[in-house]
């Protein structure tokens, strides 16, 4: 088992070391917080230790878990590469491109595995239909939340819309063409809705809106692409394939038939793709343990992170342009 500790006690941070805690594949040593009276309540309340220092807590693990403000994240992890730690942030990788590309190469440099918080990468629905995904020509997502104070300190892009990218970077294989977008911000100072259109070299489009103002909660991505059309529903974890092939020269009764104008038929058909139940952030963190164990290449690497980021930023720009 890695002795794992957590960096960061908030929200999330108390949700990592809850499942840090129950894993089969972490002993959980403990956290720190910069917030010493918060973290003496969590340690009170859940019984996890507090450290008092970031330094104390680095020299008693093997992988830290970085679950504190983007700002923090670039220090955080150098001081942990900088004593021989396995690293998993959180995402957004780090606040600027820079910031991470000098992170990847530190990793590199110490010979250690880093993995970035892209949980949606381990969604159950999008696991289910990932592999029926190949050449999408179109793309379209919607991440619409609740307004919640909470994440506020930054743009909408980096907060929601950032899930959406990764999603699409790990499935388009093709290099970048254009970004177009808009951004308005109603109740925050940064945008709180905002759109984008990534158009790559091999023609596919991604179109892709993110809110936190909405009235009701919605994650879902529809893919577009020959012969198919697949949508994920990651907010409540379903999936749907809807696949075409050549009619048969006597379909049945039931069978779904369309006739285009050339007099191509094709057989409609649906693939209902079996969801396996799973916790998708002790899944992410699962499996970085068994990339730091096996010496293997970790499902969202730093790379993927600084990517994202790299196209959250040109995203944002574009609000200003």
């Amino acid at each position: 088992m890695l002795k794992a500790g957590v960096l960061g006690a908030g929200h999330l941070g108390k949700i990592h070391l809850r499942l840090l805690n129950q894993s089969e594949k972490y002993e959980l040593v403990g956290f720190y917080d910069a917030d010493e009276a918060n973290g003496k309540k969590v340690e009170a309340e859940f019984g996890y230790k507090f450290f008092n220092s970031i330094d104390a807590l680095i020299d008693a693990v093997d992988m830290v878990d970085i679950v504190t403000p983007t700002l923090s994240h670039y220090d955080c992890a150098k001081q942990a590469i900088a004593k021989g730690k396995h690293i998993f942030i959180e995402k957004p990788i780090t606040n600027t491109v820079e910031e991470a590309e000098h992170i990847r190469e530190l990793l590199a440099k110490h010979k250690l595995r880093g993995q970035v918080g892209h949980v949606e990468r381990f969604n159950p629905a999008f696991i289910a239909v990932k592999d029926d995904i190949k050449s999408p020509m179109f793309i379209e997502s919607h991440r619409l939340a609740e307004f919640n104070p909470r994440g506020t300190d930054v743009p909408v892009v980096l907060d929601l819309m950032i899930h959406d990218i990764d999603i699409v970077l790990s499935i388009v294989k093709s290099r970048i063409k254009n970004i177009s977008a808009s951004g308005v911000s109603v109740i925050s100072d940064t945008p709180d809705i905002a759109n984008a259109r990534i158009e790559f070299e091999n023609g596919c489009v991604a179109n892709l809106t993110a809110s936190r103002i909405s009235l009701k909660k919605m994650r879902k991505a529809r893919f577009f692409q020959r012969d198919a059309y697949i949508s994920v529903d990651f907010l409540d974890k379903k999936c749907e394939v809807v696949k075409m092939k050549d009619a048969p020269e006597h379909p049945g009764d039931f069978d779904m038939v369309l006739q285009n104008a050339e007099g191509i038929k094709k057989q409609i058909y649906f693939d209902n793709p079996h969801i396996a139940n799973n916790n998708s952030i002790l899944d992410e963190l699962e499996t970085f343990a068994d990339a730091i164990n096996n010496n293997t290449t970790p499902i969202v690497t730093l790379q993927d992170g600084t990517e994202a980021l790299r196209v959250a930023n040109q995203i944002i720009n574009c609000f200003n342009k």
